[in-house]
């Protein structure tokens, strides 16, 4: 097993291999820079949209073609929308390699964009859309993320809204491609038994004709903070408390991380042990770190009844507060054990080790050694820790809740304890 190597077209495409010559597999995908944070309030979706519409055909390959030449071999292929990014990608076994950059180069270059394709996707996402407005912890995530960055593409929900879908055309497909689909804002990714020779000789061959163009450019991100409620009839209420988290370019992006895990990442947390174990409040919760490319998001999640919710809120609150001033060096030793753990881990898969590969290329832009990722992780002190958890608990708060709120205290009263 080798380090990743990276190596660049004359089309700006990047191109990165991770050998790992002990599997038999390989796993290869494209990276593109773009996602819902590029969209206009107009074309919101269109990058889950084009996502779809890419196995959908092209000038060389119908819909099931694409599908079946694929699992022919035994390999899968899928893909996924986020906010910051936009990723294609296929497993299969070392031989095939050839054939898994051959399709995605012909999806990602040659779309179809066939308008009866079209209008039985836009069904498709319609029907993604509502079965996730049907589902409360679901949409809540949605509307938490546009409550904390408020009138931004950060906080657009990342299918579009029904509106939006049922209005887009083919050309706003073909325009949003055309803008960011080129090679200085795509990666070529491959990890397991190919050298870089092989897939640069490959990305030769299938990528020599992409556009060139530069990487993706957004305006500044802006966490907001606020509140957003819905009142339905169900079973638990759920709630979600957000603060302003950090971005990739932040030295303390790692300390967040291990600040999540101590706080709410496992059995041993401080959360599930104080909210669950000891009060028997939630069956679920939480806390997490989402890290872009210049910002984050630090949130808290629980589901509870209705009538634990008046109790819950408090002790979330409590909790909260007392944190910065009572990381013991044990909770924090636990935690960076875990986070290194789950860092070593992911190196066993090659599907996990390209997905990472690709995100650290659009977000550091390089490979980030697990080396150096875990001297990061050890180096973090209880006072750093600390530190960062009064920086991001003095932020404005986002409150975002789902379900029969009628205890759940107002805005200003949770914001009251949180400065208590």
């Amino acid at each position: 097993m080798t380090g990743p190597s990276v190596g660049v077209l004359p089309n700006g495409l990047r191109v990165v291999t991770d050998t790992v010559l002990s599997v038999e597999t390989v796993s290869i995908g494209v990276w593109v820079g773009t996602g819902t944070r590029s969209e206009t309030p107009a074309n919101n979706g269109v990058a889950h949209f084009l996502e779809h519409m890419a196995f959908k055909g092209t000038a060389r390959r119908s819909a099931i073609q694409i599908a079946e030449e694929i699992e022919a071999v035994g390999g899968h292929m899928n893909a996924y929308t986020s906010r910051e990014s936009t990723a294609y990608y296929v497993k299969l076994l070392k031989e095939d390699a050839r054939l898994a950059v051959d399709v995605l180069s012909d999806i990602l270059q040659n779309p179809s964009f066939d308008q009866e394709e079209l209008e039985r996707e836009r069904s498709v996402i319609l029907q993604e859309i509502g079965q996730v407005q049907d589902t409360p912890d679901d949409i809540l995530f949605d509307h938490f993320q546009e409550t904390a960055f408020e009138g931004q593409a950060m906080g657009y929900p990342t299918l579009g809204r029904p509106e939006t879908v049922t209005a887009m055309t083919r050309d706003q497909l073909t325009a949003f491609m055309e803008s960011g689909y080129h090679g200085g804002n795509m990666i070529l990714v491959g990890s397991g038994k190919i050298t870089h020779a092989e897939l640069m000789a490959l990305a030769e061959e299938f990528f020599a004709t992409l556009p060139a163009g530069a990487p993706a450019q957004r305006p500044p991100s802006r966490y907001t903070g606020g509140l957003f409620t819905e009142n339905r009839p169900s079973e638990q209420v759920h709630l979600l408390m957000g603060f302003p988290g950090v971005g990739i370019a932040d030295d303390q992006h790692y300390a967040a991380s291990v600040l999540s895990t101590l706080f709410g990442g496992g059995m041993s947390s401080r959360l599930f042990q104080e909210v669950r174990e000891k009060r028997g409040l939630v069956y679920s919760v939480y806390s997490f770190s989402s890290v872009y490319s210049d910002a984050g998001l630090f949130g808290i999640y629980a589901g509870t009844g209705e009538k634990e919710t008046a109790e819950l809120v408090p002790v979330l609150c409590e909790e909260i507060r007392k944190l910065p001033a009572t990381i013991t060096e044990q909770e924090l030793t636990r935690a960076k054990a875990q986070m290194k753990s789950s860092t070593v881990m992911a190196l066993e898969s090659t599907a996990a080790r390209a997905e990472q590969l690709g995100n650290q290329m659009l977000l550091a832009g390089r490979p980030v050694p697990v080396e150096e990722q875990i001297a990061r992780i050890d180096a973090l002190t209880v006072d750093e820790v600390a530190g960062l958890a009064r920086r991001i608990f003095s932020g404005p708060l986002t409150l975002a809740g789902i379900g029969p709120l009628g205890s759940l205290e107002s805005y200003d009263g949770v914001r009251g304890r949180l400065a208590a």
